[in-house]
């Protein structure tokens, strides 16, 4: 199962994903679902760590790089090089970039060119498509 017709590292079938993600981590990661604004424990995480893939465990951004968007889902400036890849997303009458892991391409969020510097970006991501390792864990 992939987000396009590209094949990624890590590819399950649905039941596959349906058996190790919980059902909310799925709608998201699998089929573009959004969680609610503000549900997130990890918009309000400002430990030091990694955020990884909450589907095959990547790491796709650094607490170095998050910050306060106050959109109530976890932002970050920048991802960890080569993490991500993103595809136009047309749905709900508006053209966004779509965020997905480069490794099983779950769906991670959108990209906005709104973000502070020094890259301009605000990646908005669901929380629930990311796992915090706290620096020292693993």
């Amino acid at each position: 199962m992939t987000t396009s017709d590209k094949e990624f590292k890590v590819n399950k079938t649905e039941q596959e994903w349906k058996e190790i993600l919980t059902p909310e981590e799925f709608n998201v990661l699998f089929k573009h679902g959004t969680e609610r604004a503000g549900t997130s424990p990890l918009d309000k995480e400002y430990g030091e760590g990694i955020y990884e893939c909450a589907a095959c465990g990547i790491p796709l951004f650094t607490s170095e790089t998050k910050y306060n968007s106050g959109t109530g889902w976890p932002s970050f400036y920048k991802p960890i090089e080569n993490a991500i890849e993103t595809s136009v997303d047309r749905s709900l009458f508006m053209t966004r970039t779509e965020v997905h892991c480069s490794c099983c391409g779950g769906h991670l969020g959108h990209v906005f060119g709104d973000g502070p510097k020094p890259t301009g970006q605000r990646y908005c991501m669901n929380g629930v498509s990311l796992k915090f390792q706290p620096k020292g864990d693993k």
